[in-house]
């Protein structure tokens, strides 16, 4: 049954669980339930005996740009390449969709440079995504990097 697939809607709460305790680790983003209900459309999860194991959203911003957000894996399931795989889904979406390209904002520079993300300033990223910033508790002394990935075909 271990597998990446849409959300049902009545695992967006797993889903908020999940990305409350990346939250409170720093890792991500928090997102209001009513949010998540609204974007789960966004979401790929990872689906185990145990439910949900690790998600990824892809957002899009632009007709060319899409956010990669949300990326969160259950702590007993980390370090199996389970984020890679999560990665790799959102991205396969975004091709599908035609996006040129995607970016993060993210902490955790090392993950997105070895999948193909590049260091870019983040006065190269359309205003409107950073609606999300003023939610966020280090606002306006924001810790991130701006990463982004041009996409092939």
């Amino acid at each position: 049954m271990k597998t990446i697939r849409k959300p049902k809607l009545t695992e967006v709460v797993v889903i908020k669980q999940l990305l409350d305790v990346a939250a409170n680790e720093g890792h991500v983003l928090p997102r209001p339930l009513m949010e998540l209900y609204e974007t789960v459309r966004d979401f790929m999860v990872y689906v185990d005996e145990q439910g949900v194991g690790g998600c990824c959203a892809l957002h899009i911003d632009m007709e060319d740009l899409g956010e990669i957000r949300s990326l969160v894996v259950r702590p007993d399931l980390r370090g199996r390449g389970l984020g890679v795989k999560l990665l790799d889904a959102c991205i396969d979406e975004a091709r599908s969709l035609q996006l040129a390209r995607v970016f993060a904002l993210t902490r955790v520079l090392d993950f997105f440079a070895g999948n193909g993300f590049h260091g870019v300033s983040k006065h190269d990223l359309p205003h409107k995504v950073f609606q999300d910033c003023v939610r966020c508790p280090l606002f306006p002394d924001c810790d991130e990097v701006a990463v982004m990935r041009h996409l092939d075909g």
